[in-house]
């Protein structure tokens, strides 16, 4: 009986170690998508990116593969691009769309173009 208790609290203790010590590495989980970032992507990109194409520059799509090869992997980059688009984009400064904006936009992006 001593050795089932003695096993018993070894595999707790392991479980119990290995539980907290994952859970505070472990990475916080990415934002998802929401309807609000659709909505705004509708009103405000949409018209040059259908389906997450590019009406006027074809190789710059919203997909993954294309904004990871202009150096875009996160909603920050989006941003800064939003913030100071190249030639042909519109610029969306802090004056026409807001940070918490911006900031569903690009998450709705990394999140629908895959």
């Amino acid at each position: 009986m001593k050795k089932v208790f003695i096993s018993v609290v070894a595999v707790t203790s392991v479980c119990l170690f290995f539980t907290i010590a994952c859970s505070s590495d472990k990475p916080s989980k990415p934002e998802k998508a929401t309807e609000v970032g659709g909505a705004l992507f509708k009103q405000h990109c949409a018209l040059c990116h259908p389906d997450g194409k590019n009406v006027i520059r074809k190789e710059k799509t919203l997909y993954r593969q294309d904004l990871e090869v202009n150096g875009i992997e996160t909603p920050e980059d989006i941003i800064k691009v939003l913030r100071n688009p190249g030639p042909g984009m519109r610029k969306f400064d802090e004056n026409t769309m807001s940070d918490e904006d911006a900031r569903e936009i690009a998450v709705y992006v990394l999140d629908t173009f895959k």
